[in-house]
């Protein structure tokens, strides 16, 4: 099988990063959307605005922001959560900006999802200072698994080792591919982006090009999954982009994947 080929760097991922960081600020008052930029544009960062929710969202998948600023209205309209819209489609940490100083307030974002809750108004050195931390704790590596992974009797991965075995057998995989895998099975329940897989895997410039996602999911595919045509691990969220199946569910066809790893 042929492989697209990528610039010279990209498969060890030495891409570089972007000069600038990219803050997402959702507004929903007067200072969130004039102030609140100024201060962060002084900081040297790149500023986007969203004004209502389906923006903000629509800026998440597009513009592949670095860290989103929300600024939180005291009622939002029925049925829906900028937050929790927010984490269904990317993992871009979020700090969460609110009049309320309610401890109620702060835990509900917190468990929502959120990264950090900023009671406001606020200084804007201890605003800067909060939106450092969270890039900090952003950028640093995600936590390997110190033993094996079982994801079930047929799909094993050691992190620790880098080694992956399929019904018992180790597969080897290409660097590309275990860092594709190494982020879906840490954002395992979790829909990834196209834009924001490209990002992690291949770099921050490499996020229009959709195919490149795509072949290495087949590849993937190919090595790991019992049927690559019926896959059970790495799914497909239409339009949006890929998951990796929730680890704590359990397998709803435990005779399928019997037959699958004796190879019946």
């Amino acid at each position: 099988m042929r492989s697209v080929p990528l610039p010279i760097g990209a498969e060890l991922g030495l891409v570089p990063d972007p000069v600038e960081e990219t803050i997402l600020i959702v507004s929903h008052s007067p200072w969130s959307a004039i102030q609140l930029p100024r201060a962060i544009e002084r900081a040297r960062r790149n500023v986007v605005v969203a004004e209502d929710a389906a923006s903000a969202i629509r800026r998440v998948t597009e513009d592949l922001p670095d860290i989103v600023l929300l600024d939180e209205p005291e009622s939002e309209p029925p049925g829906f959560d900028v937050l929790a819209a927010i984490r269904r489609c990317s993992p871009v940490p979020v700090i969460v900006l609110s009049a309320n100083d309610d401890e109620a307030a702060k835990v509900s974002a917190l468990d929502r999802g959120a990264d950090e809750y900023v009671t406001t108004p606020c200084g804007e050195r201890e605003l800067r200072s909060r939106v450092d931390a969270v890039l900090r704790r952003s950028r640093m590596p995600a936590p390997m698994p110190k033993t094996c992974l079982v994801v079930d009797d047929y799909l094993q991965i050691d992190f620790s080792r880098r080694e992956v075995f399929v019904g018992g057998r180790r597969v080897s995989l290409r660097p590309t591919e275990y860092r594709l895998l190494y982020h879906l099975v840490n954002n395992a329940g979790r829909v990834l982006t196209h834009e924001t897989l490209l990002a992690k895997v291949w770099g921050y410039e490499y996020r229009t090009e959709e195919h490149y996602v795509r072949l290495y999911v087949t590849y993937l595919r190919q090595k790991i999954e019992p049927d690559p045509r019926r896959p059970r691990y790495i799914l497909n969220e239409r339009g949006l982009g890929y998951r990796f199946r929730d680890l704590g569910k359990t397998d709803p066809d435990p005779h399928f994947l019997a037959t699958a790893a004796s190879g019946n």
